[in-house]
C-alpha cells in the first residue's frame, strides 16, 4: 500500500489548546506547528532534511508513535530493527528510527529527557480491560486513535506495528519484567528527529487514565515541522 501525501493533519476537539499556525523562526526558516490537545491523534508528512520536534507541554504525557515511508506505507518503523541498530532498547539523542528494510527513517539529533520507550506498544480497548477491568472497554485508546488516523491515510490495522513511546517511563526490572511508572518528563522539554527521507507519522497523544504514564491526566503536547536550511 502507498500513499503520497504533503498535508499535515490534526484533529481539533474543541481543547482551547488546539491551533495550526505557520511562522519563521529567527533564522527565518519556516515553521508549522500544531498543539494536539489531550487524548486526540495527529499525522503529517515530514520531508527529508526537516526536523520535527516533540514538545510536553505539561509533563508527564506519554506520545505513541508510528513510522511510515511517505510514499510506500509497506516500508514503516521496526521496533526490533532499531533496537538491533543501536543495540539497546531506549532511544535517546543520535538514535536512529530504522524500517523493516532495515533503512533509516528518522533520526532524533536532540532530547531534553534522555530515555524513551520502544517496548511498552500501545493500550487498546482490549488490553485495558484485560489489564484494568472490562469497566474499562468504553474508554478511548491509542489504537483507536491510531486506525482513525491512520485511515486518512488509506491505512488499517494490518498496518498497525510496534510504536514508540516518547516521554514513556517503561523500566525492565532485572527479571526481565516491564513496569509502567511515573514519567521522568517535565513541562516544556521536548525532542526533536529530522527526516532522513520523506515520512509519514501518525501520533496518538496517549489517552490512558488506567496507569502512571500520563500521570493520570492526559494533556496537550505540541508538534513543530521546521523546513530544512536553504529549502
Amino acid at each position: 500500500m502507498s500513499t503520497n501525501t504533503g498535508t499535515n493533519t490534526g484533529t481539533d476537539t474543541g481543547n482551547t489548546d488546539t491551533g495550526n499556525t505557520d511562522t519563521d523562526t529567527a533564522s527565518g526558516t519556516p515553521e508549522r506547528t500544531t498543539v494536539v490537545p489531550a487524548r486526540a491523534p495527529w499525522s503529517a508528512v515530514v520531508h527529508t532534511g526537516e526536523t520535527l520536534t516533540i514538545t510536553d507541554l505539561h509533563g508527564n504525557q506519554a506520545v505513541d508513535f508510528l513510522l511510515y515511508d511517505a510514499h510506500d506505507t509497506s516500508v514503516r518503523y521496526s521496533a526490533p530493527d532499531t533496537i538491533h541498530a543501536q543495540g539497546g532498547i531506549f532511544l535517546t539523542t543520535g538514535s536512529v528510527l530504522m524500517s523493516n528494510e532495515h533503512t533509516p527513517l528518522m533520526t532524533v539529533t536532540a532530547d531534553d529527557v534522555g530515555r524513551h520507550d520502544t517496548v511498552g506498544g500501545a493500550c487498546s480497548k482490549e488490553s485495558n480491560s484485560l489489564r484494568y477491568g472490562h469497566h474499562t472497554w468504553s474508554q478511548h485508546a491509542c489504537v483507536d486513535n491510531f486506525l482513525a488516523e491512520g485511515a486518512k491515510h488509506g491505512l488499517g490495522k494490518r498496518d498497525l506495528v510496534s510504536n514508540i513511546n516518547w516521554y514513556m517511563n517503561v523500566p525492565v526490572e532485572k527479571d526481565g519484567t516491564l513496569g509502567i511508572v511515573d514519567g521522568i518528563s517535565a513541562p516544556g522539554l521536548s525532542l526533536t528527529l529530522r527526516a532522513e527521507r520523506d515520512v509519514l507519522v501518525l501520533v496518538s497523544n496517549c489517552p490512558q487514565i488506567n496507569n502512571p504514564c500520563n500521570g493520570f491526566d492526559p494533556t496537550a503536547v505540541r508538534m513543530t515541522i521546521t523546513e530544512a536550511a536553504g529549502t
